[in-house]
């Protein structure tokens, strides 16, 4: 039983991006685990679900670390036998200069699991097994995938062609809300929805609001949607009451909404009132501003869409 198996005593996480997402990956990965990433994977002593980030494509909980194969297998050969049905996954690393091909990974995973004790089954496994050659030797422990939860939220019953992607928008509420709990949030601006959907199906409390009761009723519609429950304010940024660990502004910037610098200025001002830390997303310079309102920009990152660029922006 998985009971009676060893704990883990850290975790590898594997992850990847597009180069236009190259910025935004490392930030959000940055806000998630307090350390600055290699190129493909990462080891870290926190446990955090793949699925939260979009960048994350897989989770090691390692249990054993050896120089070769053969102390990796040294070491499973000490494990009591194992009640669930098993697979074990090889994990490629894109770092290895010269990494095994197919045949090669499948011999691995056969080698390795020919010593578990226990019922393998390849096609409907109970549970994964992960063994992935790092640089300086090899890793093996139990294996989670991530699961593309964000792509499940893109068909919305209403959309705008200017909101962000599911994709930045579940990022840039990890780089707001790293630590989801005792943590609350609020999207005063929120538009359609878009970031509150992915904050809200991560289990962050949080809230949105916004002064046009058209796209507040459209982000109601669009989180009722997907099964979740969220709060919705008509309400300007002006007047929010209360205390917020953090907010979250993706400045309106299509040519309905185009707002001063002076209206910017308000929004940020209104912010520091109610809030700690704030996120802005935005395609103008705005640094000045924001430092005027009170804020210290503690970390940034730019994300691309073809000749179409945003910053996201950390400030306390």
């Amino acid at each position: 039983m998985m009971e009676l198996l060893p704990k883990p005593t850290s975790y590898l996480y594997t992850y990847a991006s597009r180069e236009e997402e190259a910025s935004l990956c490392q930030l959000e990965l940055r806000s998630l685990f307090n350390q600055s990433p290699g190129r493909s994977y990462f080891i870290s002593d926190l446990k955090m679900a793949p699925s939260r980030s979009p960048f994350i494509r897989e989770r090691i909980d390692i249990l054993f670390e050896g120089t070769t194969l053969e102390d990796i297998i040294g070491q499973i050969n000490g494990l009591p036998k194992i009640e669930s049905s098993y697979r074990v996954v090889y994990v490629k690393n894109d770092e290895l200069s010269d990494p095994p091909g197919l045949q090669a990974r499948r011999a691995i995973e056969r080698e390795v699991g020919v010593q578990i004790k226990g019922e393998p089954d390849l096609h409907n496994p109970k549970l994964l097994f992960g063994i992935m050659n790092i640089h300086n030797g090899f890793v093996f422990g139990f294996y989670v995938k991530s699961e593309a939860v964000w792509l499940q939220h893109q068909q919305k019953p209403y959309m705008y062609s200017t909101a962000l992607s599911t994709r930045v928008a579940r990022a840039v509420a990890n780089i707001a809300v790293p630590i989801p709990e005792g943590t609350k949030a609020i999207d005063p601006c929120c538009g359609i929805g878009t970031v509150l959907i992915e904050a809200l199906s991560m289990g962050i409390d949080i809230i949105g609001g916004d002064k046009n009761p058209l796209v507040t009723s459209k982000a109601r519609v669009n989180i009722a949607h997907f099964g979740l429950e969220g709060k919705v304010l008509l309400q300007d940024i002006r007047n929010v009451m209360g205390h917020y660990d953090v907010a979250i502004i993706d400045l309106p910037y299509n040519l309905c909404s185009v707002i001063t610098p002076k209206e910017q200025l308000e929004m940020f001002q209104s912010a520091r009132k109610f809030a700690q830390k704030l996120v802005v997303v935005t395609i103008e310079p705005v640094d000045s501003i924001i430092l005027e309102a009170g804020f210290t920009i503690t970390d940034r990152c730019e994300v691309s869409k073809g000749s179409f660029k945003r910053e996201v922006i950390v400030c306390k």
